[in-house]
């Protein structure tokens, strides 16, 4: 069997040597697929990919934190179907074709789902989130009147939960995604990555899927983004998806204080400038976003990841606030993070132009 570029590079991010699977999701196409894209994993049969106990809930698995991500994976059934409205980054945040991830940023949220290591859980029913999402979109009709997500068109988010250029490696549960948009005049999909998949340029989005590439200074990357792709690469990677019919935002995100973080932004911005052509300043836009840090997670990451916490926690500068969903985070103390976001939002301005700001906070 020839080896490709691709299968190179998804045996450097994901090499399962077990895959837990629900027994209705290995039965479906997409399911046989990804069974068939690593056959030499052991196949473990269970009840629920929310209830496996060696992976979810157990606190001894910090030792093995990035360790699970790499080694295991889980099959599972997207049993409720919801498009929920949003209004920030997107109008509506549409049903996950997948969660977990095999990256490990330290300030990462989705861990607190299903507890610790969280790794790639994809869901094989893709057909029926795909027939929602269309039924979904028509019922909308066209947008009647521009908002921060876009002027004209639908924006769904199709990675709240993961990263869908890392999914992408695993399944074409993303290349279904990205194909259904690009058949939809009045919508667009949209998805946040830190990770470059070439493999997404071969795709067809024309224009109807927005990938925001997540940016910051690479001091603080090589200690906060474990696993990801490098941000000079990252960079690298702005104007070739553009040429490829995608829709290439930033989210220059999250924003982290610390000792020089300014001059870092500063030097960020002056490469992004660099990397990019005309075509790409003309549709580029950047989502702000502060960092906002979880304390359970803050333990679990002095398990594993202590130095991490160095920055990332913050008692003289943080405070304690209430998130939609009802959990207890910390983020920069509400005073001192309106002055903090204005000193970038007026370094954007100095040295990038260009670069329309979506929305900051």
């Amino acid at each position: 069997m020839t080896t490709t570029p691709a299968d190179v590079e998804r045996d450097r991010m994901l090499s399962p040597s077990r895959i837990y699977f629900e027994p209705a999701a290995a039965e479906l196409p997409r399911g046989q697929q990804v069974l068939a894209r690593f056959p030499g994993a052991t196949r473990v049969e269970v009840a629920s990919h929310w209830q496996i106990p060696e992976l979810h809930g157990d606190e001894t698995n910090v030792r093995r934190w990035v360790r699970i991500k790499r080694e295991a994976l889980v099959l599972g059934i997207k049993k409720s179907l919801t498009a929920r409205p949003n209004g920030r980054s997107a109008d509506f945040i549409a049903p996950s074709t997948a969660n977990g991830c095999a990256m490990a940023c330290a300030y990462c949220y989705v861990p607190r789902h299903k507890g610790y290591s969280n790794p790639i859980t994809v869901f094989a029913n893709i057909d029926r989130i795909t027939g929602y999402l269309a039924r979904h979109i028509g019922r909308q009709g066209p947008k009647p009147e521009p908002n921060q997500c876009d002027p004209d068109a639908w924006v769904y988010d199709i990675g709240e939960n993961s990263d869908c250029s890392v999914d992408a490696l695993v399944s074409d549960n993303v290349a279904d995604l990205v194909g259904l948009f690009a058949r939809q005049p009045t919508a667009k999909a949209s998805f946040a990555t830190k990770y470059v998949n070439r493999g997404l340029l071969d795709l067809a989005p024309r224009g109807r899927t927005r990938v925001r590439f997540s940016l910051m200074p690479a001091r603080a990357a090589k200690l906060l983004d474990l696993r990801t792709s490098p941000i000079p690469e990252r960079l690298r990677a702005l104007d070739d998806f553009v040429e490829a019919g995608y829709e290439v935002h930033v989210n220059l995100s999250p924003v982290v204080v610390y000792p020089g973080w300014l001059d870092d932004w500063a030097e960020l911005l002056t490469d992004l400038g660099d990397a990019t052509g005309e075509a790409t300043k003309a549709q580029l836009a950047a989502e702000v976003i502060m960092l906002t840090h979880n304390r359970a997670l803050h333990e679990v990451n002095l398990g594993w990841h202590p130095k991490a916490e160095q920055v990332l926690w913050r008692p003289d500068l943080q405070e304690t606030k209430r998130s939609e969903g009802g959990g207890i985070n910390v983020r920069y103390r509400a005073g001192q993070k309106r002055v903090l976001l204005d000193e970038l939002l007026d370094l954007v301005a100095e040295r990038a132009p260009y670069l329309r700001i979506r929305y900051a906070f």
